[in-house]
């Protein structure tokens, strides 16, 4: 049987700003807030370099 697009679940994806890998967002993947907006992480090693300066990956 052919799969119709619309049976596929669409993954939502974001790119960890010190990685730059792109990382499926779900509920257990590292992320950071910061000046209003999410940004999700590859590592709990990315997001914690991420927190120490995150104008450093975000000026970019």
């Amino acid at each position: 049987m052919k799969q119709e697009a619309s049976d596929i679940t669409k993954t939502e994806m974001a790119i960890d700003p010190v990685s730059k890998m792109q990382v499926e967002v779900t509920k257990t993947a590292p992320f950071s807030e910061y000046k209003g907006k999410k940004y999700y992480f590859h590592s709990m090693d990315d997001k914690n370099t991420f927190d120490k300066d995150p104008e450093k990956f975000i000026s970019k």
